[in-house]
């Protein structure tokens, strides 16, 4: 008769109550990693389209703004003329970029709350209407209706426009570039001919680097009426 020896005896089942330990745990780890996704996925679409229905409501509240306060015939300042200076979250300008279809009203200043209304105006930077300097805008790319998403489709030689309320200013792009966020500040400083540059995250989703849009006024300023 064959003997069984230790080494030889089948393994002991786990006792009842370690299997159903077990099981338990499992059961909330799944219920903890579901709960996290939509936890995660609710966040990121919030991000994506919650907040742009702030943005959109923002961008008509402006836009009504505008045509009530706004004097169509209104012609940009003459020398010694200080006009009253632009509160910052209010409208500065209609940004109008055709080729890639932007339309949206710039407000003043690029604080947090600023840029939730919209793209907003470098309040150190130049004004359109003064004739000389650059003018600087900044906007997001992925949140607050991504006024800026299709600004990497931007090409040389394409308009941008900028309707204030002292008239018309088209501009053509000259340059398109990438660079680190650390030290881009430079894209701001002031130059002698009349220009403007757009500044964005990139890449999408990201802030470690900036998209630059530069571009120079071409032609006179242009009234509304």
């Amino acid at each position: 008769m064959d003997v069984v020896t230790p080494t030889d005896a089948p393994p002991r089942a786990p006792t009842p109550h370690r299997t159903e330990g077990w099981r338990r745990a499992l059961r909330w780890f799944g219920l903890a990693c579901l709960m996290t996704s939509a936890f995660l996925g609710g966040y990121v679409a919030w991000l994506t389209w919650g907040t742009g229905v702030e943005t959109a409501r923002a961008q008509e509240d402006l836009r009504t703004g505008i045509e009530r306060t706004w004097d169509p015939a209104a012609r940009p300042p003459g020398p010694g003329d200080e006009p009253a200076p632009v509160v910052p979250g209010d409208a500065y300008a209609i940004l109008q970029i055709p080729s890639v279809g932007i339309d949206f009203v710039v407000v003043q200043g690029t604080s947090v709350e600023d840029l939730k209304l919209g793209p907003g105006h470098y309040a150190e930077t130049a004004d359109p209407w003064d004739g000389t300097g650059r003018v600087g805008l900044a906007g997001h790319r992925t949140t607050y209706q991504a006024p800026f998403n299709d600004l990497g489709e931007v090409r040389v030689g394409d308009t941008i426009t900028l309707i204030t309320e002292f008239g018309r200013y088209d501009y053509e792009v000259t340059r398109t570039f990438v660079i680190p966020s650390d030290g881009s500040g430079y894209v701001l400083d002031q130059t002698q001919r009349p220009t403007l540059v757009l500044t964005t995250c990139h890449p999408k989703y990201s802030s470690s680097q900036r998209l630059i849009v530069e571009a120079t006024l071409v032609g006179e300023p242009a009234s509304e009426a």
